[in-house]
């Protein structure tokens, strides 16, 4: 009777525990608020992230003024071959969230010139996960 309540822990935690990790991997990006937004990169910034990794975020000037936009993070979006730089235009698809400093965009793809960039997949699982459900 013991070793069956184990074999249950077991696969209880094998089941959810990567449903946790989705969850949290994904937890702002909301597939029912992407909008598409055109703009001029104003600043380029460099985001401490969690666990030691680097994020860009992206100061877009649009029509109806800044934007911060969550691209991901800077080593995957220059292993893509992609840089940006003050002055590049660029076409965001993302998800909208509210954070503590007004309204931001969390990006799926970046268009640069005739590049995309994909960031996301369309429920908001990060590439840099290699499409596996997980903590960003």
């Amino acid at each position: 009777m013991r070793s069956s309540w184990f074999a249950w822990m077991a696969v209880l935690l094998f089941v959810s525990l990567p449903l946790a990790f989705a969850q949290r991997g994904m937890r702002n990006y909301d597939p029912s608020t992407e909008t598409t937004v055109k703009g001029t990169v104003d600043e380029v910034k460099q985001v401490a992230g969690r666990h030691g990794w680097n994020g860009t975020h992206l100061i877009l000037k649009t029509d109806a003024g800044q934007l911060d936009v969550h691209a991901g993070p800077s080593s995957y979006i220059a292993a893509q071959g992609f840089s940006f730089a003050k002055g590049d235009e660029v076409e965001v698809l993302g998800s909208k969230v509210k954070t503590e400093d007004g309204k931001a965009l969390i990006a799926r793809e970046i268009k640069q010139g005739d590049k995309t960039l994909v960031l996301r997949n369309a429920q908001g699982i990060p590439q840099w996960s290699g499409g596996r459900q997980r903590a960003q």
